[in-house]
């Protein structure tokens, strides 16, 4: 049974199409896993966006998001995401920078980028020529630094919460209560091959003992003789096996209990027939 999803595949011919109407605007061509990726120069990324919107039908901008190489001269890459209705396809193109060199905004283009500049602004520090309204949208007020670049602590530069004393918001240094440890990433089902800090002051434990042997079954009887002692029953109610004054007083009859009925009458033997009545 295939999927309820169309299935979208790549056209062929459609990365020469693009790189035709891109031009020299266009610096490499990547088509890898039914992917396309296109990078073009970043002075005139609005330009090739325009061009893909209206020439090459990818009508809506899905996402713009940032990459941090640091390695790289220029360690930032912003990729944007794009959609085409009609052709029900999507490309990817990118551009790189550095943290100084601002990228040109697509706000012209599609108003919804102002949003996501932000985000990337916030997240990785990227400047976005002519957004009119750069700030931080994910992070708090006073943030110092970028959270998703590669070279930010783990731990921040500050922790915050609410102060019943001083009755507001509290911001200040991190303090960790204890040094991260060293992992080496050895299974946890292995065990690991040192003694971690603190554990060489513990005795180690003995083992636990070997548990003791279950006792041999009892032998069975040879046939023809009794298995054992055969459980005592009463089948009287005189028999209570407590003794003699016991027994006296199981005998005795309840006040309450039903009269058994006389042998030679019908009573306790069902209904009585038609005929006998007669």
């Amino acid at each position: 049974m295939g999927h309820s999803a169309p299935k979208i595949v790549t056209a062929p011919g459609l990365a020469e199409e693009i790189a035709a109407i891109l031009g020299p605007m266009l610096i490499e061509t990547v088509d890898h896993a039914d992917e396309l990726s296109f990078t073009v120069v970043r002075e005139q990324l609005a330009d090739a966006l325009l061009l893909l919107r209206d020439q090459a039908h990818y009508q809506q901008l899905m996402e713009i998001a940032g990459v941090d190489y640091p390695d790289r001269p220029e360690r930032f890459e912003v990729c944007y995401h794009l959609l085409s209705l009609t052709r029900n396809h999507r490309i990817r193109v990118k551009v790189s920078t550095d943290e100084d060199t601002p990228v040109p905004t697509v706000t012209h283009i599609w108003p919804v980028a102002g949003w996501l500049e932000r985000e990337v602004f916030d997240m990785y520090g990227v400047i976005f020529a002519g957004n009119q309204d750069l700030r931080r949208i994910l992070t708090d007020y006073g943030f110092k630094g970028h959270p998703q670049r590669k070279d930010f602590p783990l731990t921040g530069y500050v922790e915050m919460w609410y102060s019943e004393e001083d009755k507001r918001v509290v911001y200040k240094p991190v303090r960790l209560a204890q040094d991260f440890r060293s992992f080496d990433f050895m299974s946890p089902w292995e065990g690991a091959q040192y003694v971690l800090p603190g554990d060489e002051k513990a005795p180690q434990a003995p083992g636990a003992p070997s548990p003791v042997p279950a006792p041999p079954p009892p032998p069975a009887a040879p046939k023809g003789q009794p298995a054992g002692a055969t459980p005592k029953v009463t089948e009287k109610s005189e028999d209570t096996g407590a003794g003699e004054p016991a027994n006296s007083k199981g005998a005795e009859k309840s006040p309450n209990a039903p009269v058994k009925p006389e042998q030679h009458t019908d009573e306790g033997k069902g209904a009585a027939k038609p005929e006998d009545k007669a």
